[in-house]
């Protein structure tokens, strides 16, 4: 069995990783997803928020996957800490798949215990648009021991940023829309209120 493993902060989840999503559950057996303080991040609202809208966020895959499944307990900040518990609950016979955005490219070989990650687990980019993904940053992986591969997808031209700064409404899928607007959770929410009642 070969399980992606994709934590991702959310800061919110949008439609962009709910396309990664449905992608992975099409190539890979299980996509065990969670959300995740970044260390690398400054977080805009709680990880308890970014959790429930992930959970809407796979519950709105349609038509449903039940190959993905948001994983919580496997959030850790240290991600090769993560794949160690993954291990312990999928046994060693599983392989496992680090899921990361070409955004992160760039910092990921500084990553905490890199060299027993990369010996624990795959690495897939999944390309972002206005990231190039850089043939040094994937030579360093291979150098460091890991395996490293790009994911045959486009990801949409959206993102959680561009919500944030813009209130860019199709960055969201209905149900996670109708969770900030209920809970008041970023700025951009107010100006885009009437809109999110229509989306």
């Amino acid at each position: 069995m070969k399980i992606a493993l994709f934590g991702t902060s959310a800061d919110p989840p949008t439609s962009g990783h709910q396309a990664v999503l449905i992608w992975l559950s099409h190539n890979y057996d299980y996509v065990a997803v969670w959300a995740a303080d970044n260390p690398f991040k400054s977080h805009q609202t709680s990880l308890e928020n970014r959790v429930e809208m992930l959970r809407l966020l796979i519950a709105d895959i349609n038509p449903r996957r039940e190959s993905v499944n948001l994983e919580q307990e496997l959030s850790h900040l240290r991600t090769v800490t993560t794949v160690e518990n993954a291990k312990r609950r999928w046994g060693n016979e599983t392989e496992f798949v680090v899921v990361i955005g070409s955004d992160l490219l760039g910092q990921f070989q500084r990553w905490y215990k890199i060299k027993d990650l990369l010996q624990q687990a795959e690495v897939l980019v999944i390309p972002r648009p206005g990231y190039t993904i850089e043939n040094d940053h994937l030579d360093k992986i291979r150098d460091l021991g890991g395996k490293i591969t790009v994911a045959n997808l486009t990801g949409l031209d959206v993102s959680s940023t561009a919500y944030r700064e813009h209130g860019d409404l199709q960055a969201l899928t209905p149900s996670v829309a109708a969770y900030i607007n209920q809970k008041h959770l970023y700025e951009c929410q107010d100006s885009t209120k009437t809109k999110l009642y229509f989306h």
